[in-house]
């Protein structure tokens, strides 16, 4: 989707009285998820991926390897899931095939 898509969608959801028990398609819900991530960042940087297993989180696979790698804590409080292909494509379909443990983006599937 294009942003006019997307801009097209978000408009339609928010002219149609949706009802109460009715969920946000796992799409919708993913790509809030990274943009408020992303918004999160302009403040400061995240939380460290040290942090984050300490205050007793998971993080998936990919993070896992960012966090024991020999890098500085400035990669480490990246948004890992910015270049994760699961973000992609939860970001594109509503049952995305991505099943890693810990990653936000599985627990939107629908």
């Amino acid at each position: 989707m294009t942003n006019s898509d997307d801009e097209r969608e978000f408009s339609r959801l928010l002219r149609q009285p949706q009802e109460v028990s009715q969920q946000a398609p796992s799409s919708l819900k993913a790509r809030l998820y990274s943009a408020f991530v992303r918004e999160q960042q302009v403040s400061g940087p995240l939380a460290s991926l040290d942090d984050t297993v300490a205050a007793g989180h998971g993080i998936c696979v990919f993070e896992k390897l960012v966090q024991i790698a020999p890098v500085g804590e400035d990669a480490k409080s990246r948004f890992i899931c910015y270049v994760c292909h699961a973000r992609a494509l939860a970001e594109k379909f509503d049952s995305p095939p991505i099943y890693w443990p810990h990653c936000p983006y599985v627990t939107f599937k629908t």
